[in-house]
C-alpha cells in the first residue's frame, strides 16, 4: 500500500510569500506613479474638458483622456524617481521610496517610466487627437529634461519655470474637446503656472533640512523664512489676481467668479499671515489649503461650465 505524501505547511507558505511580494511589487510601482499628483492633474485635465464643452464632456472622450493622463503623468513621475534616485536616499521623506528602498531595480523603473508615456501618447494620438498627445508628451519631456535633470539641482528657481509641466493637463483636456488651443485654455495653464510656486514653497519651508541635506537648492534652503515668505504672497497675488481676470472671459460666469473671490480671499491671508509669521506652523495650513484651493477652483469651472447664471 503507498504511502500518501505528508502535507506541510511550506506550500502554502510559499504561497503566501509569492502574493505578498506580488502585492508589495504592485504597490511599488504604483507609488512611483505618485497617485495623489496624478489624481490632482487628471482634476484640472477634467475641469478643462468641462470648460470647453460647456456641458459634461462626451464621456468617451473623459475616460481616454483620463486614461491616457494617467499614464503619461505617471511614467513622468516614475522617470522622476529614476533620476532622483541619489537625491531620495539622502532625504528622511523620500528614503524609503521604492528604488533607495533597494525594492524596484533602477533599469526598471525606467523601463517602466518610458512604457506609460508610449501608452499615453499612443491612446491620446489615436483616440483623442495628436495634439493632445503631442501636449502630455511636451509635459513629460519638461518635467524629465528641463525640471528634474537641469534646474532643480542648479537654481533656487526651480519650482517657479518648472512649474509649467503641471500647467500642462488642463489644456490637454481643452484641445481633446476642441482640437485647438484657445485663450481660456493658456489661463488655466497661468493659474497653475502661479500657483505651483507659492504651493511647493510652502512644502519646502516644512522640509527645509531634507532638501538642505540632500543639497537642492529650494529657495528656503539657500535664501531666509522670511524672504520665501515674501515671495509666497507675491505669487498668491499675482495667483489671486489672474483667476479673478479669468471671470471678464465668456469662458467662466459668476458661479466660477464669486468661489474664485472667496478662495482667492483665504489663500491671500494664509500666505499674509505666513509673511508676518515665517514658521512651519503658518507654513502647514497654507501648503494644505493651496491643494484645496486649486481642487475647488476647477470644481467652480465645471459647475460653471453646467450651471450658468
Amino acid at each position: 500500500m503507498l504511502d500518501r505524501p505528508t502535507l506541510t505547511g511550506s506550500e502554502p507558505d510559499a504561497g503566501v510569500n509569492r502574493l505578498q511580494s506580488l502585492v508589495q511589487s504592485f504597490n511599488d510601482y504604483l507609488a512611483m506613479t505618485k497617485p495623489p499628483i496624478v489624481v490632482l492633474l487628471l482634476f484640472t485635465a477634467i475641469g478643462g474638458m468641462f470648460l470647453a464643452a460647456q456641458a459634461v464632456p462626451p464621456w468617451h472622450i473623459a475616460l481616454l483622456v483620463c486614461l491616457g493622463g494617467a499614464l503619461g503623468a505617471g511614467g513622468a513621475n516614475a522617470l522622476n524617481h529614476y533620476l532622483d534616485q541619489d537625491i531620495d536616499e539622502k532625504m528622511s521623506r523620500t528614503a524609503q521610496r521604492p528604488l533607495p528602498g533597494n525594492r524596484i531595480a533602477p533599469r526598471n523603473a525606467l523601463i517602466f517610466g518610458i512604457v506609460l508615456n508610449v501608452a499615453a501618447f499612443l491612446i491620446l494620438g489615436a483616440w483623442v487627437n495628436l495634439l493632445a498627445a503631442f501636449l502630455t508628451l511636451a509635459a513629460t519631456l519638461f518635467y524629465v529634461f528641463v525640471y528634474t535633470l537641469w534646474l532643480k539641482r542648479t537654481t533656487p528657481q526651480n519650482i517657479v519655470i518648472g512649474g509649467a509641466a503641471g500647467a500642462i493637463p488642463p489644456m490637454v483636456g481643452w484641445v481633446a474637446i476642441t482640437g485647438s488651443l484657445d485663450l481660456p485654455a493658456l489661463y488655466m495653464f497661468t493659474i497653475i503656472f502661479f500657483w505651483t510656486p507659492p504651493h511647493f514653497w510652502a512644502l519646502a519651508l516644512l522640509i527645509r533640512d531634507d532638501y538642505a541635506e540632500a543639497g537642492i537648492p529650494m529657495l528656503p534652503v539657500v535664501s531666509t523664512s522670511e524672504h520665501t515668505a515674501l515671495h509666497i504672497f507675491l505669487y498668491s497675488l499675482v495667483l489671486v489676481a489672474l483667476s479673478l481676470v479669468f471671470a471678464a472671459t465668456s469662458a467662466v460666469g459668476l458661479i466660477y467668479l464669486g468661489t474664485a473671490t472667496a478662495l482667492g480671499i483665504i489663500f491671500v491671508a494664509l500666505a499674509w499671515r505666513l509673511l508676518r509669521e515665517s514658521t512651519k506652523r503658518r507654513a502647514k495650513p497654507l501648503y494644505l489649503y493651496s491643494l484645496l484651493y486649486l481642487a475647488l477652483l476647477f470644481v467652480a469651472m465645471m459647475v460653471d461650465s453646467t450651471v450658468r447664471i
